[in-house]
Formats: C-alpha cells, structure tokens, sequence
C-alpha cells in the first residue's frame, strides 16, 4: 500500500480485498450481490434502495474488519412533498470508527457532499462530485482497524421511500499505525456575532492533518462581503494564527470579487476545479415550494477547498476562523451574514466530543 500516492492504486498490487455495501448486499459479503428478486426474477433488481424512517438512526454500513472506504455513492428525493422541502439538511450523516461512541463525521448528508442551503447543483472536483440529478459522490479515503459504522439520522418529518447508496471499500489484514481517522464535522451561524469570527472548527486535539472546507454563504448585508480572513490557529496559538490568508475569495481560490466585466456591470463567476470552486451563486430560492420560485431571498454562495497538496499539519491542536469584513464606498467594515460550513480533517484517535448540531429549525435555510 502506497498512501503518499493514490495514484498508485492503480498498478500497485496488495493484499486488499474488494468489497461493496448497497441495498442488495447489507454487509459487502462476498458472492452476495445482487440476489434479491423482483417481478423479472431471482437477481433481477429486486431491493435497489432503502426507506430512512423518521426520527431514528438508518443503518447504511457496519463492517467488521480492517479496511479502507475508499468511494461512497448516495442518491435521494428533493423532498416528500412542497411543504418539506430541505430533505438534505434534515438527515444527518454520521461516521463511527473502532467502535468508539461518539460519531467522527457528523453533518447534514447535502452539507457533507458540498450542496448548501438545501438545494442540488453540480460540483466537479477531485474528493467530491455531484452529477445530475443528485448523484452525490465522495473519494476521501477513511481507514480502520476493527470496524466502520455508517448511518443516516433522519429529522425529517416523513418516510423517505428512496434512498440509494453504494459504499465501495478494501478488507485488510491489518493497516500501518500511522494512519489518521477521517473526521467532518458541521456549523452554523444563522446571524454572526459583531466583529467576532465565525468559527469553522474548534477544539481539535490530537495530531493530524486539515484537509479540507466547504462554506455556505447568505449575505444579509449590502456590498462586497469577502474581505475575510481564514485563519489557521497551530499548536496553542491563542491570539494570532499561524497561518491567515488574505481574504476570503482567495482562500477558495478566486481573485478580485470572482468578477468578469460584460457591458460595464460586475457578474460573479461560478467554476468547479480539482481542489477548489465556487458551484453555486443565487439570489433567489432555487426550492420550489407549491410550483412557485421565490424571488425575494438573499444572495447565496457556495465554496469548497480541498488541502489535498497542501494539508495544514497539526500535532496539539487546532482551530480554524474567517472574519466577517466587507468592502463598500466608505472602505472596509464589519459585517454580520449567515455563515454555514463543514470541516474535514484526518487526526488521530480518541477525538473530543463534538459540539450538538444546531437543531432542525436552525440548519432550515434561511
């Protein structure tokens, strides 16, 4: 196993051994696939997706045994009908590792696969992809040594009849000790506090490695919002990071307010690269609710980084900010917006407890 190259899974020849979860094979058993029957017959599409019930934890994947995750494909309905219409906020994705009984991974299922505010788009990079219509994809490697448990906590008010996933993993023997748990984790600020950075993550301990940020936007003020720094905050440092940026459309990789110029009016400009993009910008509210678009909403903006080359190492701890700074007429000033986000990071094991989610009224966009 060569982990420094991912590359190298394509000629590199091991000791792991394929393996699958989906509806039809509940627990990736070999020669287990595809047996259920349907009207065509014996192994003819007969148990394609799941029913996740209300308000209990929906059970995707337990595995027993040393492995790797390598791919994860979930698919699932916009809604149960026009009045509950935010199904990927309500359902929670959560990851447990080696038994441990607290989750590693805990976020709203479209949040985690970078679809904020509820709604689907496309995104094209190189950890996360989503194809039309909803086909949520996720590469992140997510290693361990005795067992994996993947499940879908439902908060939404009814049945949701069709969920499809399919989870493609690798059995080992055993795995080298210096390998780090896949961790994801959830926030929210409906308004942020004044001159106060929103927090992204806080209270890493351990080491380990930063690998990744995606950030849902709701501007609730006029002008320029993106004058925010991130700020990386390294092995106890306390009042400034290590690491700070120099503002927040350069952290995804952007320049000059993401603008092209057409007939003297500034357009913000959506793209989706390997490691960092900007899917998503609307002012209105792409849910539609009673077959109507709302027009009177917001503006609101979608952005994810991948550190794939560039991962912020930690070996105590770590916390990660970005300010609220816009830029207006009269220059530079503070700003209050809603700010959502989800932290990916690798480190070792036992984490600290994560903080509660915010409940379902509060992740419901605004």
């Amino acid at each position: 196993m060569n982990f420094a190259n991912p590359l190298s899974a394509m000629y590199a020849l091991d000791s792991g051994r394929s393996r699958s979860i989906c509806a039809e094979n509940k627990t990736g058993a070999k020669g287990q696939g595809g047996k259920a029957a349907s009207n065509l017959g014996p192994s003819r599409k007969g148990s394609p997706c799941i029913t996740l019930l209300p308000n209990q934890e929906n059970v995707l994947a337990e595995i027993h045994s040393a492995g790797i995750i390598n791919h994860i494909w979930i698919t699932l309905p916009d809604r149960t009908n026009d009045a509950d219409c935010f199904i990927l906020r309500d359902l929670i994705l959560k990851m447990y590792w080696d038994g441990e009984e607290t989750p590693s991974v805990e976020s709203p299922i479209g949040d985690f696969f970078c679809l904020g505010f509820g709604t689907t788009y496309q995104v094209n990079s190189q950890l996360v992809v989503v194809n039309p219509n909803r086909g949520m994809n996720c590469y992140f490697q997510m290693p361990f040594r005795k067992s994996a448990k993947i499940v879908i906590e439902s908060q939404h008010p009814r049945n949701v009849n069709a969920c499809y996933f399919q989870i493609d993993y690798c059995e080992y023997d055993s795995l080298p000790e210096d390998i780090g748990y896949f961790h994801a984790k959830f926030n929210r600020e409906k308004i942020t506090t004044l001159k106060k950075d929103y927090t992204i993550i806080d209270n890493i301990k351990g080491t380990g490695q930063y690998i990744g940020t995606f950030m849902s936007i709701a501007t609730l003020e006029r002008y320029w919002w993106g004058e925010g720094e991130m700020k990386f905050y390294l092995d106890g440092d306390r009042e400034y990071p290590t690491i700070c940026g120099t503002g927040t459309e350069d952290y995804f990789g952007g320049a000059f307010s993401f603008a092209r110029y057409e007939n003297g009016k500034t357009i913000e400009t959506n793209y989706n690269s390997l490691y960092l993009g900007y899917p998503y910008y609307s002012n209105h509210d792409d849910m539609v609710t009673n077959q109507y678009h709302n027009d009177d909403s917001v503006p609101m903006r979608c952005f994810y980084r991948w550190h794939v080359l560039d991962p912020i190492k930690f070996h105590e701890d770590l916390r990660l900010t970005v300010q609220q700074i816009g830029a207006g007429h009269k220059g530079l000033f503070e700003r209050q917006d809603d700010y959502s986000s989800v932290a990916y990071w690798y480190q070792s094991e036992p984490h600290n407890k994560f903080d509660a989610l915010p409940c379902r009224e509060d992740r419901i966009p605004r």
